[in-house]
């Protein structure tokens, strides 16, 4: 990601702020290699549980979100962790190609969702 940043910025125009450039590039950069993920077989990878202990209510509810968050559709996925970074509408609408108002209708309609999942 940092190295496409890195033979981008000379195409950077100022339109937005370098952030929401930053952010919509690598959203893109994400986007393709997941593409190309899709095209190879996938390799299994293993996270070190003890970062979040389940035995804590924090961990818990931690573990409960990456698990509905995973469910989600990519561009939902995206729009979620986006706003988990306190980000505004305006900013996240920018990085992926919505409008501000109709960020916070997705994020209604991704909550709506997240409640059904119980």
């Amino acid at each position: 990601m940092l190295i496409n940043l890195w033979k981008g910025f000379d195409s950077f125009r100022g339109d937005s702020s370098v952030r929401t450039w930053v952010h919509r590039a690598s959203l893109n950069t994400c986007i393709s290699l997941d593409r190309k993920k899709r095209r190879r077989k996938a390799a299994e990878l293993e996270i070190d549980s003890s970062l979040l202990s389940p035995e804590t209510e924090t961990g818990r509810q931690a573990h409960m979100l990456r698990e509905r968050i995973s469910c989600l559709e990519a561009f939902d996925r995206a729009i979620v962790l986006l706003w988990l970074e306190n980000l505004s509408y305006e900013e996240i609408g920018a990085i992926v190609g919505i409008p501000a108002k109709h960020v916070g209708v997705k994020l209604v309609r991704i909550r709506e969702k997240l409640k059904k999942q119980n």
